[in-house]
This record gives C-alpha cells, structure tokens and sequence, in this order.
C-alpha cells in the first residue's frame, strides 16, 4: 500500500524530519515502512496497518512542528507508541494554535502551548474527558497546562467557573485558630495556584476574575456540601488527600463540569498510616471508561535543566535503600 500526505507550507522540515532526515529514518525501522519526499508531499509505502500508523506518527510531528516545539527521538518513540491505538481528540486547533487565555498582553491574546508530545497528549485528555487524573514529578506542567485549559474554556464560554483547590497539611493547628482573615489563613496553601493565575493573566484582570467569583481558589475542606456545575475544577497536590476527601471531592463533579486532579506520588506528606486518596484512586478508577490517567515522568521536566538532574539523583538513591 501507498499513501501520500501533505507536508504544511508553514513547517520547518529540519525541526519536523530531524536532522539528516533521522525523524523519518527512526519512523521507517519502528514501523517497517518506506517513508520519502514527492513534491510538497511524504508518500508512505509498506503494508495497510503499518501505513496508517506512520500517517498518524507523521501528522503529529507536523502539529508539533507548527508550533515550533523542539522535536527529539523520544517524542518520536512516543508518538509512534500512540499509533497502536490512535483516537480523535476535541480541540486540535486549539492545540495547534495555542490556548487563548483571556488576558491581553502588550495589546495582544496571550496563548499557551503545550511544549513536548506527552504535554500535547495531557491537553488532549483533558479536552476529550469530563475527569483526568495526572500524576508526576514537579515541573511537568501538570498544575499549569490545567490552569491554562480551564481558563481557555472559561475564555470560550464552554465553562462559567474556574475553581482551584489543594488540600491542607496542617501541623498541630486548624485554620480557624490561626490569626488573620480566612484569605490570609489559606494564602499559603493556595498561593502556588495564584501563582499559575498570575503568571497567565495581568493583574489586574486577575484579580476582577477573582473578585467577580469566575475564578476561585479554596481549601479542599471547602468543597464539602457543594455541587460543581458548569465548572472546571482542579485539585492540586492530590497525594496528599485521605481516601474520604478524595471520595468527597470526586462525587462533588456536577452538569457540564471537567474536574483534573494532579499529584506526585513520590512526594506524599500525609502522616503515617493514612493512605494517599491518589493512590487509592489510581487502583480504583484505572480501567472505568470516561475517567483518563495521564503520566509524566521526569523526563517530561520543563523547569531549569537542573531539576531533572536532581530529580534522577534522588530516584536512584532511593532505590538504593
């Protein structure tokens, strides 16, 4: 079988083929098939099944090279891991052409971009279904690519509520007796998610979404009673939820509302003896259909190259333990 595929006007080849071509030759002895250029054109040649898995590779390297995202062979590798069960994600433009965020700046639409295959894959997940847990290292972009979708759907109107909430280690004290406002007592727990907000939109916009009740960053404890509809509804540091509050806040999920819980398992400050409600989740929920598990690894780091490095340090010597 032969087909032929279009290659965009707008993409770079060297950043799509990979220097020397060694994008295509890495896709030719993975799949078994002969990929070359006609014209504006790749044709594909090899048997039905390996053809269309090289087709869908190809179009996802061409939507990551529109975007200028740096390719490497891993990103390749993953893609083509992706081929065996290839499925159609909502929002492909929005992916392609970043997410609008409301907030305007130097005059202009601020978007986000997902910045490597596993990140774009994230994004999609969270498009396509109403519940994704993600679990991975610090750095990934875990917390802040669901930020950037919840504020792209409240942008587009799909969505009329962007609540944000992580639960509470307290040591020795509860929030009612420490000093100061309710604001000044959840400032510090919260004050990682204000910074995702901050980092995406001007502060004053920021703070009129806040006041006007469209944006709402809050203790786990105070999701308890509510019913979140037409919201999109993010719990951070999830590791850190007991089995209860997990079951709390996951049956909190209203009418037309997108809930993403993310977490690092590694990185647990429960005290002794209490299970991680992550952890408990991920046994549970892993194989129920409309609920998508996506993970990242310390590979997928996108904080100062030293983070990854440090990261590695730490796994290895734990596993010497």
């Amino acid at each position: 079988m032969s087909s032929k595929i279009p290659v965009p006007q707008s993409v770079n080849p060297v950043l799509a083929f990979g220097v020397h071509d060694s994008h295509l030759r890495l896709v030719e002895r993975m799949l078994k098939v002969k990929v070359y250029p006609v014209e504006h054109n790749l044709v594909i040649e090899g048997d039905d099944h390996a053809v269309a898995k090289a087709a869908f590779v190809l179009n996802g390297i061409f939507q990551l090279a529109q975007g200028n995202i740096p390719i490497s062979h891993e990103d390749v590798a993953i893609l083509i891991e992706r081929s065996e069960t290839p499925i159609h994600y909502a929002g492909d433009d929005a992916i392609n052409e970043g997410l609008m965020i409301s907030g305007r700046r130097r005059g202009k639409e601020f978007r986000v971009k997902p910045r490597n295959v596993n990140q774009i894959e994230y994004v999609k997940k969270i498009l396509d279904h109403d519940l994704v847990f993600s679990i991975g290292p610090a750095g990934t972009g875990k917390t802040y690519l669901a930020v950037a979708v919840g504020l792209h759907l409240l942008t587009k109107g799909a969505v009329h509520r962007l609540i944000l909430t992580r639960p509470v280690i307290e040591a020795g004290e509860t929030l009612g007796f420490l000093p100061g406002t309710l604001e000044e007592k959840i400032d510090p727990y919260v004050r990682p998610l204000y910074d995702a907000i901050h980092d995406m939109l001007p502060g004053e916009e920021a703070r009129y979404m806040m006041e006007d009740g469209l944006v709402e960053l809050a203790p786990l404890a105070y999701m308890r009673g509510r019913t979140l509809a037409n919201a999109f509804v993010i719990l951070d540091e999830a590791q850190n939820t007991t089995s209860l509050q997990m079951k709390m806040f996951l049956t909190r999920l209203g009418e037309n509302s997108k809930m993403v819980i993310t977490g690092d398992v590694s990185q647990i400050d429960l005290p002794s003896g209490k299970a991680s409600g992550l952890r408990e989740a991920e046994t549970l929920f892993k194989k129920v259909d409309g609920i998508s598990f996506h993970y990242f690894t310390r590979n997928d780091v996108v904080r100062h190259g030293l983070v990854k490095k440090i990261l590695e340090i730490y796994e290895n010597n734990e596993k010497k333990i």
